[in-house]
């Protein structure tokens, strides 16, 4: 609702706000299109700006204000985010290191239990079991634009959900809960040194920014935290169930992103599956060895 809220407000109501639907044509849309990208809107904002007035002007055509949407335009929709880098295990633990000693386990616990950060911020202490190394997920933390907080459930259903971390980040855990978390069971895990609930823009503002410079990196997003951890989980050999489960997506398509294939991996795979063979030629008493002949049958 933020969100469409401030696409209305920035993008649609300075150009369309005071026109009637019915008076909006296709050529007002691509020309309305053409003058977001060329004023520096990124093509990401402006497919999502497109898709919201393409909804409003469904709902027009579906309570008969209009006989036809004029958001024709094709592929203007769709969205081509860039891709973000893909972080070493050496680069998280150097950030970890960086950062203001109160939220290294908000760190570690983004990679190691691919989590967002609206769901680490609305984690309390009964969420966090260390003896099973499992957190649960079943809310997220809303930041409202006046400056309030809202807990609600988690994206989608499959937001809610248990996922398992590595006995790895326990100590790191335990130190956090000691030192930084209220004794209650629904206190908050993560808060800022107030108290209050963790306010994204200005963790950025406070701590983030400086972390990443003391730890060398550059251009990168708390999310990038959750898109390391989804590697990771996916080169151990996740499939693509078992990635979407601790996703918290109830689509395959975010987790397919992580199932990409690399040239050492099939490497290992074309090497896996001559050892399988040359196990297969050793039992039934053949050489142990494949032969191409000239004419492609093999001897």
């Amino acid at each position: 609702i933020q969100l469409y809220q401030y696409l209305l407000r920035s993008y649609l109501n300075p150009v369309f706000g005071r026109v009637a639907v019915a008076d909006i044509r296709e050529a007002q849309v691509r020309r309305w299109r053409k003058n977001l990208l060329d004023a520096g809107a990124t093509p990401v904002t402006t497919a999502k700006a497109y898709r919201l007035l393409r909804a409003v002007m469904n709902t027009a055509a579906d309570d008969g204000l209009i006989r036809r949407n004029p958001c024709r335009l094709k592929g203007a929709g769709q969205e081509k985010s860039p891709e973000r880098p893909v972080l070493a295990l050496r680069q998280i633990l150097a950030l970890a290191d960086a950062i203001d000693p109160r939220y290294r386990a908000l760190i570690l616990l983004a990679v190691f239990a691919s989590l967002r950060w609206a769901e680490l911020a609305a984690l309390r202490r009964c969420d966090v079991d260390l003896k099973a190394r499992t957190v649960q997920i079943f809310r997220q933390l809303a930041e409202s634009p006046g400056g309030g907080f809202t807990f609600g459930p988690p994206k989608s259903g499959a937001g809610q959900r248990t996922v398992v971390f590595p006995d790895l980040i326990v100590p790191e855990l335990a130190w956090h809960l000691a030192r930084f978390t209220a004794a209650a069971d629904d206190s908050l895990m993560f808060t800022s040194p107030t108290g209050s609930p963790l306010r994204h823009s200005n963790f950025r503002r406070r701590v983030w920014l400086a972390a990443l410079t003391d730890a060398g990196l550059a251009d990168l997003h708390f999310h990038d935290l959750r898109h390391a951890g989804n590697g990771l989980a996916a080169a151990a050999g996740a499939n693509l169930r078992e990635l979407m489960e601790r996703m918290g997506h109830s689509t395959s398509r975010a987790a397919l992103v992580y199932l990409h294939s690399t040239n050492d991996r099939q490497r290992e795979l074309a090497e896996a599956v001559a050892a399988q063979a040359r196990s297969e030629l050793g039992r039934s008493g053949s050489r142990g060895t494949y032969v191409a002949r000239p004419d492609g049958i093999g001897a």
